[in-house]
């Protein structure tokens, strides 16, 4: 008697076999769908110094509403801060208390009018009221150093500013991933796929996909143990000028290949996939990430095909990205419908012996 391999599934049923237990979704994630890693570091030595250490990156990361206050606070504290020194030197040469004496900075008789000079100094601005004499050299050598100063600042502002437009967090935003993943067989064996696709027009990436299965495990002490396990990927070099569907077959050695359907359903663990690319256009390395939870992996589903051949070219659907259909695949793990399928086979060998 023969066990039932396959079971006949139409587009419009839904599979009712359930695992014994109902599957517990997972606390926290490992990566987040964006690509983020859902992971806080605290008590990291010295913490403070390697942000002031590496100031540059520290900018470059964080929020533009942020970096926006912190570059305008460091030009009004210059412009204050030298304000003050022109208004000190003002001071002790006696140009606020005599205005008929020859002033080290002509029209600065005030902190308001010292402050807009040092303001019209920095900036290159130069009403024509106000302007350096000959008479202190002290205020000389001020504005010399503030001028020095100004072209560091601008030089600074401009290159994170630069930095953040062309940051690799952004390009990624426009290679993603498909929303869920899916298990359907091909060539009779039963593959792991996920589609990737970059979202703007005439950008040919070539690229390198990854992907591992990664397991948490808490135990009672409280300590979390982290595994990783690679899966090997069919033809992993992806040059991306249209929507790739990425294959991962579940063969001995896969971590997939002794679960079932019902195994998983109830199974915790996360799939993180990533796609590392160089961008054509700027010569920058990117890498783009996603994970998927057992949830979000569909068992007998096949991504529906976005490409159409049009008169002059070949038309991509991106409304087709994440969709997906079913289709006849075995419930059971890629490991037992391998044994299956040699058995049938040696059964109906012509070699074979027979069996009464």
């Amino acid at each position: 008697m023969h066990h039932r391999q396959y079971t006949s599934v139409n587009r419009t049923d839904e599979i009712t076999v359930k695992a014994e237990k109902e599957p517990q979704p997972n606390k926290y994630r490992y990566v987040r769908k964006e690509g983020s890693c859902n992971v806080v570091f605290r008590h990291v030595p010295e913490e403070w110094l390697l942000f002031v250490t590496d100031i540059f990156t520290t900018l470059v990361e964080i929020r533009w509403r942020v970096m926006f206050l912190i570059f305008a606070l460091s030009y009004i504290l210059s412009w204050l801060f030298f304000g003050i020194l022109f208004w000190v030197i003002a001071l002790a040469h006696g140009d606020i208390k005599d205005p008929n004496t020859d002033p080290c900075v002509f029209e600065v008789r005030s902190f308001t009018a010292a402050f807009l000079f040092s303001l019209e100094t920095q900036t290159t601005i130069g009403y024509g009221f106000r302007g350096m004499s000959e008479n202190c050299i002290i205020a000389i050598i001020t504005v010399t150093i503030q001028d020095v100063m100004s072209c560091f600042i601008d030089t600074f502002v401009i290159g994170i500013a630069v930095a953040k437009m062309a940051s690799a967090r952004k390009r990624a935003q426009t290679v993603g991933f498909s929303n869920r993943a899916a298990i359907n067989l091909r060539n009779g064996h039963l593959f792991l796929s996920w589609r990737v696709g970059d979202f703007r027009r005439h950008h040919m990436v070539e690229g390198t996909a990854t992907a591992q299965i990664v397991r948490t495990m808490m135990h009672t002490t409280g300590k979390v143990d982290v595994t990783y396990e690679d899966l090997v990927i069919q033809q992993k070099d992806i040059i991306l000028v249209t929507p790739t569907t990425i294959y991962h077959k579940i063969e001995p050695g896969s971590p997939l290949y002794n679960m079932s359907y019902a195994d998983l359903r109830e199974a915790t663990f996360e799939l993180v996939v990533s796609f590392t690319y160089t961008d054509d256009s700027t010569g920058i390395l990117h890498q783009t990430r996603t994970s998927y939870t057992p949830e979000e992996i569909l068992w007998g589903q096949l991504f529906q095909e976005m490409i159409r051949v049009g008169r002059k070219s070949y038309r991509v659907d991106y409304n087709l990205f994440h969709r997906t259909e079913k289709v006849h695949i075995p419930l059971v793990s890629a490991k037992e419908s391998e044994e299956k399928k040699q058995l049938h086979l040696a059964q109906h060998s012509p070699h074979a012996p027979d069996i009464r």
